[in-house]
């Protein structure tokens, strides 16, 4: 997965008919700022409103999900955010003239081949991952749908379906890593059973549905009355099935193309989630009302996290080295306290100090019992808060941070060689007037061993 927030490099454009309304609509992909997030736009509404893809402003997910703000919707968003974050687009707005986003082909094909020829670009800004570090469960009992998710260093899913169908029988897919969801997944198409197709048109549903844009299963025999019948729904003079199996008999593209829709379907409801996931998620039947009440539990362990320590991966590739470190502090051995930044925003930030018995301080600090003194975790954490504040300052290199003031410190649990000192240090409050005040945790592992608040000034150099 990557370190670093994307979008698209130029504008692009798509259209088609929408799967329910069967009304024609326009897209156009706008690249989006640093923090945009995702966002929809409908530009045929008076004022142009703007519908944040969140998960709370979800409506309904009868056979797709719908979301709404600002008096706005647009339905069936599934299939596109699915693109979006197959392509690990972390910003972007999208604009559309009506209300549901176009069905196309059924799958994500079209849209993933919109968005590459518009061109990714790399943004200068850490990605804001929602890091799992327990086992979160969604259970419903009544429909037999479970989904959880397990601490994992990528975002892997695995979907699994049973239908007691005949034609289907038991399917499941595994999806290793999102980088894999344009060859694996992107083009697995939407499906219904026939005997549904009645009871759709009843609800005032798939108005736009065709066999061009979904897979119709035949799980029973009918007769030759019932087919001309849903010919007529359909809108198709001649439709036909070789007694069981696929209406027009069109072939699948994968015999377990139901349960890779199933997972497309996973990874564009939770994208309302609003942040990448790094997870091992494990679905058994799941459905868009399942994932987005799985969605909204994810959601809450994000607000959680606050009290949260950081989850460290020492294989994941830092957001800065100890290189990168080095040029952007100008403290040096041994008074360098900082291994590698982790994690970088514009209001947070996580550092490493990898502890070892060779520091000079513990010759003479208790060297039977060697304990890392509180003032030098103080300075450790003064300067990964030195790194938030020059990447949230024009013209950084032309200033620096300095340690003004420390309010309320802690030290919860003591420090020793051979931890690892993980730093998060958060903004209190926007820079005002070159003064930044942040809050700042060090852990060991889940335990948090220093806490307090922390003043910087900040300093033009003399040239």
């Amino acid at each position: 997965m990557i370190n670093f927030q994307r979008t698209i490099n130029e504008e692009g454009n798509i259209e088609g008919i929408g799967l329910h309304t069967g009304k024609k609509s326009k897209l156009k992909f706008v690249p989006a700022v640093i923090n945009h997030g995702i966002k929809f736009q409908r530009i045929d509404l008076d004022g142009m409103p703007i519908i944040d893809a969140d998960v709370d402003n979800v409506i309904t997910v009868e056979r797709g999900t719908t979301i709404k703000q600002n008096d706005a919707t647009v339905s069936t968003v599934e299939h596109l955010l699915a693109s979006i974050v197959g392509l690990q687009i972390d910003n972007i707005l999208v604009q559309i003239d009506g209300e549901e986003i176009p069905i196309l082909d059924g799958s994500s094909k079209y849209f993933i081949n919109c968005l590459e020829k518009c061109g990714l670009k790399t943004q200068d800004a850490a990605r804001k991952y929602i890091e799992i570090s327990e086992k979160l469960t969604y259970n419903d009992e009544e429909n037999n749908v479970e989904i959880s998710i397990y601490p994992h260093n990528n975002y892997r899913i695995t979907s699994m379906v049973d239908y007691n169908s005949e034609i289907l029988g038991s399917q499941h897919y595994t999806l290793n890593q999102i980088s894999n969801f344009k060859k694996d997944i992107s083009d697995a198409r939407t499906f219904c059973f026939l005997h549904e197709i009645e009871d759709l048109f009843k609800k005032n549903l798939i108005k736009g549905g065709d066999l061009d844009n979904a897979i119709v299963i035949v799980d029973k025999v009918i007769d030759e009355k019932k087919l001309k019948d849903i010919s007529k729904l359909l809108g198709k003079k001649n439709i036909k099935v070789d007694k069981q199996g696929i209406l027009n008999n069109i072939k699948l593209k994968y015999n377990n193309e139901p349960a890779r829709h199933k997972l497309l379907d996973i990874v564009g409801d939770l994208a309302l989630v609003g942040r990448p996931i790094k997870g091992h998620i494990i679905a058994a039947r799941p459905g868009h009302k399942s994932n987005i009440e799985f969605a909204k539990i994810l959601k809450n362990f994000i607000k959680k996290r606050n009290i949260n320590a950081p989850k460290y991966d020492p294989n994941q590739k830092p957001v800065f080295d100890i290189n990168g470190v080095k040029n952007i502090m100008k403290h040096r051995y041994p008074f360098l306290l900082v291994d590698k930044i982790t994690y970088l925003d514009e209001s947070e930030v996580v550092g490493v100090k990898n502890v070892t018995v060779n520091e000079d301080f513990f010759n003479g600090h208790f060297p039977r019992n060697p304990v890392m003194p509180g003032v030098l975790q103080i300075e450790a954490l003064a300067q990964v808060g030195g790194i938030l504040v020059m990447n949230s300052i024009k013209e950084p290199e032309k200033h620096i941070p300095y340690l003004a003031g420390i309010e309320n410190f802690r030290f919860r649990k003591m420090v020793s060689p051979g931890d690892t000192l993980v730093m998060r240090l958060r903004f209190m409050a926007p820079i005002k007037r070159g003064i930044a005040k942040m809050k700042a945790e060090a852990f060991v592992g889940n335990n948090l061993v220093s806490e307090g608040n922390m003043t910087a000034t900040i300093s033009r150099i003399n040239e």
